[in-house]
């Protein structure tokens, strides 16, 4: 089948600059020759959004041609604008406008990945394992990953930190129960089971953000005070702290070593502290 070409899609020079210079033409290419990226990050399409893009096209066509690269056998793997293929195969296109390119595995997951942050919402654990992706698997710095996506840095931490939550929990975000705002409170608790038990009472009420951060706030772990254990006095300690409670007739305590400590004297009744005055007058004269 020939291909027909067109013009640069509008739009796809403004996601990727420089594709003025890349010296490629649009292409007509067959429907059932393209393959979805087995690396897209999105891994959820939404049916309804699909359809309705599916309307649009079926009036104006593909306004903006997909970004593949060729494959073995004749093929072509799609590497931005997975949801255009869905929806024009719904529409019942035969070909689809496609700009080929040559595109290293790296620069393929990051413009996968910018594609999906910039045009539709991705689901937030989606866009973290993605993120994650660049860095686990390609070197990416956090700040790096910052600068290609437009996010700022402490945005692309929040955004890691989702993937320390439970399956459960994470069930919810990916399903729209939780938020991302609800699902980066919950990834500040420490505790497995108080995140699960919070996000299940977060669904259940219909909690906002703020009331979960409330919730979340109140009733966070604390630590447990650390119990001091006691260090034995010395022998001469042991018998000064007997000798001031027979001298003053209180309650008195001696912590430390010889060279330094404390003396603590409780009293019980008006009486005590009287006595302790006259002994301190007697030292005194």
């Amino acid at each position: 089948m020939p291909k027909k070409t067109h013009g640069l899609g509008r739009g796809l020079d403004s996601l990727f600059p420089g594709t003025e210079d890349w010296g490629v033409s649009i292409q007509e290419i067959s429907v059932g020759e393209l393959d979805p990226n087995p690396d897209q990050p999105r891994k959820t399409f939404d049916d309804e959004s699909i359809a309705q893009l599916s309307e649009s096209i079926r009036d104006q066509g593909v306004l903006q041609p997909l970004l593949v690269v060729a494959t073995p056998g004749g093929r072509y793997r799609i590497i931005a604008g997975e949801r255009r293929f869905r929806a024009g195969r719904m529409a019942g296109l035969e070909t689809l406008p496609c700009i080929v390119k040559d595109i290293d595995v790296v620069q393929q997951v990051e413009i996968a990945l910018i594609e999906n942050l910039q045009r539709e919402d991705l689901n937030p654990l989606e866009a973290a394992k993605g993120i994650n992706a660049l860095i686990k698997q390609y070197g990416y710095t956090q700040d790096k990953v910052s600068a290609r996506l437009g996010k700022s840095r402490p945005a692309v931490a929040n955004l890691l930190r989702l993937l320390s939550l439970p399956e459960e929990v994470t069930e919810m975000v990916r399903d729209g129960r939780l938020s991302a705002g609800h699902a980066r409170v919950l990834a500040g608790l420490k505790s497995r089971e108080e995140q699960i038990r919070l996000a299940r009472l977060a669904v259940e009420e219909g909690m906002s953000v703020r009331q979960l951060e409330q919730l979340a706030s109140s009733t966070k772990e604390k630590k447990p005070a650390r119990k001091r254990t006691a260090t034995p006095l010395p022998a001469e300690l042991n018998e000064l702290q007997d000798k001031i409670r027979l001298k003053t007739g209180m309650k008195s305590t001696l912590t430390g070593s010889i060279d330094k400590g404390k003396i603590v004297l409780q009293y019980g009744t008006r009486g005590e502290l009287e006595r302790l005055n006259e002994i301190l007058d007697l030292i005194s004269d």
